[in-house]
């Protein structure tokens, strides 16, 4: 029945749009994020990758961030990845494919981002560093403690998938200070 419906839903999909609003699965990644994804979010292991990373990038302004941004994108596909490799090989990244693994297909990618959206760790590459100018850092992290944002359903670049994004502000459980966000895709099949 959900993969009848999947297809049903991408078949109904014009050929130029690849998403759907989000407000029709909003419920199901409500309850999605409550039960399943809160008891992880704000792991010691992601809070301390963010805060070392935003120690690391404080200074960056964004001529450098564009350059990092440029940089990650070229190194797709490319045999020497040293701006993608750090992202994807570090015990944060390690634990958000732990997470994606136990959640039995639901979760397709996870990664998190520091204050500017800079890709801190990721479970699997994602198509560019910088998140900082899309809804999933914009609608979180700069609003602050609690921002969660539901993105549309749409066919993602990375993963050739279907999926939802919920994105979330990442808090320094010490302070209580935003510190970075969170975007867990959720294939779309298990919204349904």
């Amino acid at each position: 029945m959900k993969s009848t419906t999947l297809a049903v839903l991408a078949v109904m999909l014009p050929a130029v749009a690849t998403s759907v609003s989000a407000n029709e699965y909003a419920p199901a990644m409500s309850a999605y994020l409550e039960n399943e994804i809160q008891s992880w979010a704000h792991a010691p292991i992601l809070v301390d990758a963010i805060n070392a990373q935003n120690l690391r990038t404080s200074d960056y302004d964004q001529g450098m961030i564009d350059q990092l941004d440029l940089t990650w994108r070229a190194e797709i596909g490319a045999a020497s990845t040293p701006t993608i490799t750090p992202v994807l090989d570090n015990a944060a990244a390690e634990f958000l494919r732990s997470q994606v693994v136990a959640s039995g297909g639901r979760v397709t990618e996870v990664f998190i981002m520091d204050a500017h959206g800079l890709n801190v760790a990721a479970s699997s590459m994602t198509s560019d560093m910088w998140q900082g100018d899309e809804a999933k850092h914009a609608q979180t992290y700069r609003v602050g403690p609690d921002a969660v944002h539901f993105g549309d359903v749409e066919l993602d670049e990375s993963t050739q998938s279907y999926q939802g994004q919920i994105s979330l502000t990442i808090t320094d459980p010490t302070t209580g200070q935003a510190i970075g966000a969170m975007t867990i895709g959720i294939d779309a099949e298990s919204l349904i």
